[in-house]
């Protein structure tokens, strides 16, 4: 069977008073357009994902090209219709589609699955996917040919009910799928007699059942997973339905997190079995974290690998680095990204490191900051010790060997290398190569004087 998914992603979306396309509008660390591609993506090969684009239709296209989809172009938007319209002559040489809404990111692979293999149970020509919200207004009603029956007989808008018709509970979620061949037949027949001027593929329900065609609806219980948002405050309810649903499958698998509705987890973080995670914290994007962990409240850690049994302290900020089992980390420590901490290793109060390796052991536990730096296993860094790594044009790169001890605040000059076992007196301004086993020191030699203190006050 060929199967093409074509996913709705041309509107702009004027309730939500955004710039932004609505689609790249995120919940759960991601795009609205970007969850839909990847439910479907688990359905069929993303070569055979069409998304529709209109409004800001490059801006669309920059931000999904990642996903190997394919785009079709809504140049003016004439509604639904008119969209299926535009992408026929890319999609009907398959046998089905299935229609999505890039602006329902709830919607799970589970679904399309189910709505695919019931559509061709039913030998539908136009199979339409249906639930029943607490409140039902504002969405076009499904009517059956008779109750408890697949069978439909049309799709009617909110502003076209009947008296009658007001209070019936199932809606149209706006997912679809169809048989190519009828639906392609017919789509020219729709018409814009409505209060939009707009081709409706709703529409499609009445043509075809008037063409003698078999018209049938699937429901689904979770009504999360089939609506979209159309304001911002839709939008986080359903960013919090997602979240809170991450948090359950993570605990579900291990994971205890304390007061689960604080955190913010993105959908497409990772985390072992026998984790901590306290309230207030973010983990985010592509973040992998291993087991037996603890992650103390107001951390923040973003597209960063961390394995088994690590401390993250309270208030630890975490980008795009790779953080070995064992190590310690915080808290108020700040790894910017491309720093590598090795097995054991520590970072401390109000440590920053960029672009740094910490190798197995090594410590630097208080008030510095390590940038394009290379620093040996068991290594000590004394607090306030700083890599002066940027000359006001380049970046330059300092090298500390092993069982190297910096002394307290040390200034390390680069491009600088710091060989096995030295010492650096505490206090130093260090300007050239330090070789093995030696001590080095760069500073004026104290003078004191008695009495001086006492006699200047003497004079005031």
């Amino acid at each position: 069977m060929q199967l093409a998914i074509v996913i709705m992603a041309a509107g702009k979306g004027t309730r939500l008073k955004s710039r932004r396309p609505k689609v790249l509008h995120q919940i759960g660390g991601r795009a609205l357009a970007e969850h839909v591609i990847a439910a479907a993506a688990q359905v069929v090969e993303p070569k055979d994902i069409y998304v529709v684009i209109g409004h800001e239709a490059e801006a669309v296209r920059a931000a999904l090209r990642h996903t190997g989809v394919r785009f079709v172009v809504q140049a003016e938007q004439r509604g639904t219709g008119h969209a299926i319209q535009t992408a026929k002559p890319e999609v009907e040489g398959y046998e089905n589609l299935i229609v999505l809404s890039g602006d329902a990111p709830m919607i799970r692979t589970e679904t399309i699955l189910r709505l695919r293999d019931f559509h061709l149970e039913q030998q539908a020509a136009m199979t339409v996917l249906t639930t029943r919200p607490a409140d039902p207004t504002g969405y076009g009603r499904v009517v059956r040919k008779a109750a408890g029956k697949p069978e439909v007989i049309a799709i009617v808008e909110q502003k076209a009910l009947k008296p009658e018709q007001l209070s019936a509970p199932e809606i149209n979620s706006g997912i679809y799928a169809f048989r190519a061949e009828p639906l392609f037949k017919h789509i020219g027949e729709l018409s814009t007699d409505n209060a939009h001027g707009e081709y409706y593929l709703t529409d499609m329900a009445a043509l075809l059942v008037k063409a003698k065609e078999r018209v049938v609806a699937l429901e689904t219980a979770d009504v999360h997973e089939v609506l979209g948002a159309n304001t911002i405050a839709e939008m986080m309810e359903l960013d919090a339905e997602m979240r809170m649903r991450k948090a359950q499958a993570l605990m579900a698998e291990g994971v205890t997190i304390f007061r689960p509705e604080t955190s913010v987890i993105d959908s497409t973080v990772t985390v072992g079995a026998d984790t901590i995670v306290e309230p207030f914290v973010q983990l985010l994007g592509r973040t992998k974290i291993g087991s037996g962990c603890r992650i103390r409240s107001y951390s923040v850690i973003e597209d960063s690998t961390i394995g088994d049994d690590v401390l993250v302290r309270n208030g630890s900020v975490i980008g795009s680095s790779l953080i070995a089992k064992n190590a310690l980390i915080g808290p108020y420590s700040h790894l910017r990204p491309e720093s590598e901490i090795g097995e054991g290793a520590h970072v401390g109060n109000f440590v920053e490191t960029k672009k740094s390796r910490l190798g197995a052991g090594a410590k630097a536990n208080h008030l510095s900051y390590i940038g394009d730096a290379e620093v040996g296993a068991g290594t000590n860094i004394g607090a306030g010790t700083i890599t002066c790594n940027y000359d006001g044009k380049g970046k330059h790169r300092t090298t500390i060997g092993a069982n190297v001890f910096v002394g307290s605040d040390s200034t390390l000059v680069a491009p600088l290398a710091i060989a096995d076992g030295s010492y650096i007196a505490a206090g130093s301004t260090i300007t050239e190569d330090v070789p093995a086993d030696a001590l080095a020191l760069g500073r004026a030699r104290q003078t004191t004087k008695p009495d001086w203190a006492k006699k200047m006050r003497s004079r005031k």
